[in-house]
């Protein structure tokens, strides 16, 4: 997956042959089917944005994005993600079953065969730049803290073992910085941090074992964080926290 350093007789000389990593988009279809040393290579070049082969650090092109896709149901033959892995994804969703409409619109694309028939909705300039303008949004003062708050309170919730990282708060503010940029606004608001909690701090939550058992999800202790948590003022004070 990371590639390979082969010996050319012709140059007499070692040259590095990327592999299928090298790509702006990598999809890792049912990605805890991966070997633990796949796993490893995917966990360095999604924070570092480099492979390492042979002592050797390689840089992949830019803008760079992982998919992963992972099977609930089937799990023999497969490999559970550590936690340190799990924390670079920015966010994890829960495709379900397509309605009618997009199961009919899916049975018509199942026709097309090549990817000649496809056509480009962008490409990888104007990506970057979106990603650079992602960067430019606003974040007013008091909403750093909130966003803090929000991950410690996941901290120091009962039913949880280990609560979000600084990475995770991290990762929520860049979410809400893309998240107000599709929606034409050049700053981010409470309502953004709080609609994305979900999606960018589930994956990262570990339950403690009486919680598990008695089926609590991480979504209800998320819903019972953020309600936690004052919200800030336009002035910069916490408003109220109403039941």
């Amino acid at each position: 997956m990371s590639g390979v350093t082969i010996f050319n007789q012709a140059s007499r000389d070692f040259e590095f042959h990327p592999g299928p990593v090298f790509a702006n988009i990598v999809i890792a279809d049912e990605i805890n089917r991966a070997s633990p040393k796949t796993q490893s290579a995917l966990l360095e070049v999604m924070e570092e944005r480099t492979v390492t082969v042979d002592g050797v650090r390689h840089p992949v092109p830019q803008p760079f994005l992982v998919v992963a896709t992972q099977n609930p149901v089937e799990m023999d033959g497969t490999y559970r993600l550590p936690e340190a892995q799990l924390d670079r994804f920015l966010v994890k969703l829960s495709v379900g079953y397509p309605d009618e409409a997009v199961e009919v619109e899916v049975l018509r694309g199942a026709t097309v065969r090549s990817p000649d028939l496809l056509t480009a909705v962008t490409d990888t300039a104007t990506v970057g730049e979106m990603v650079k303008m992602a960067r430019r949004v606003h974040i007013a003062e008091p909403l750093y803290g909130y966003a803090v708050r929000l991950g410690a309170a996941t901290r120091t919730h009962p039913q949880v073992r280990v609560g979000v990282s600084p990475r995770g708060v991290i990762a929520l503010t860049r979410a809400a910085c893309a998240y107000a940029l599709i929606d034409g606004r050049g700053w981010i608001m409470p309502e953004d941090l709080k609609a994305l909690v979900e999606p960018v701090f589930a994956h990262r939550l570990l339950l403690t074992s009486d919680a598990q058992v008695r089926g609590v999800t991480p979504a209800e202790v998320l819903r019972q964080a953020v309600a936690s948590v004052p919200v800030p003022l336009p002035s910069g004070q916490p408003a109220p926290v109403h039941g």
